[in-house]
């Protein structure tokens, strides 16, 4: 199971969010790439990074776009992108710039046939991420609550060619209170979905139930930057640590 230790975006340094709200952020570092260099000391090759500004306001955030840029030129990482990702033109810049893949999420409710048509097109390198909000799918950085209900709506994703959904369950977001665990079994049901875990993954032994589930990966913030979670240990949990690379500098 993959590991993805998770950057959160805003004016360029790296932030946690509590439950999605804008207005309760703690700012972890002004130097993404220091925190990005401390996940691959400790064996990490994945990487979640959203743009929060771009979450939000449709627009991505300049010093985020940097930064990003910078994420890419350190090497070392498949990294993932969200936040505002809602054009095909968006998805190049990224994908121009070196990103792995990009996470489509606003516009996957919004404009589907534009979801499904970027699916069919750039196959692997486009995810969808479904936040839910008792069972509903939130958009625009989470501030908005659809009427579509979460689970049909991933059913209807992978059927219209969509290979990999991160599902997040908003309230366990930040919580450090433990992930929906009964979300994703249920999920599990769409077979042929690869599906990654967000939200509120506080112990070691999650990762151990979100991987006997069949979860394809497991995204990871607040708890290991709280110090709650070893992210040596998680890896080791999914058989996912990378081979020691001393060559790696700190600074």
């Amino acid at each position: 199971m993959q590991i993805f230790p998770a950057i959160d975006l805003r004016n360029g340094q790296a932030v946690r969010l509590q439950q999605g709200d804008y207005n309760q952020m703690t700012v972890y570092s002004a130097q993404p790439c220091g925190v990005a260099r401390k996940f691959i000391r400790a064996g990490a090759q994945y990487l979640h990074v959203v743009d929060l500004d771009g979450a939000k306001d449709g627009q991505p955030g300049r010093a985020n776009l940097i930064e990003i840029g910078a994420l890419v030129e350190q090497g070392h990482l498949f990294i993932e992108v969200g936040g505002g990702i809602r054009t095909e033109d968006r998805i190049m810049q990224y994908l121009d710039l070196g990103v792995d893949r990009c996470i489509l999420g606003t516009v996957a409710v919004e404009n589907f046939d534009f979801t499904a048509r970027m699916a069919r097109r750039y196959g692997k390198k486009i995810v969808v991420g479904v936040d839910a909000r008792d069972g509903k799918v939130a958009t625009h950085g989470w501030t908005e609550t659809s009427g579509e209900d979460s689970f049909a709506f991933c059913r209807r994703l992978f059927d219209a060619g969509v290979q990999t959904v991160i599902y997040t369950d908003i309230s366990r977001d930040g919580m450090l209170a433990g992930t929906n665990l009964d979300a994703y079994r249920k999920l599990k049901e769409i077979e042929g979905l690869n599906l990654v875990a967000s939200g509120g993954i506080s112990e070691v032994k999650e990762i151990r139930e979100l991987k006997e589930i069949g979860v394809t990966g497991a995204i990871l913030g607040k708890a290991v930057y709280d110090g709650r979670l070893d992210l040596g240990m998680c890896l080791d949990a999914a058989d996912d640590r990378r081979d020691e690379q001393k060559d790696i500098p700190l600074e």
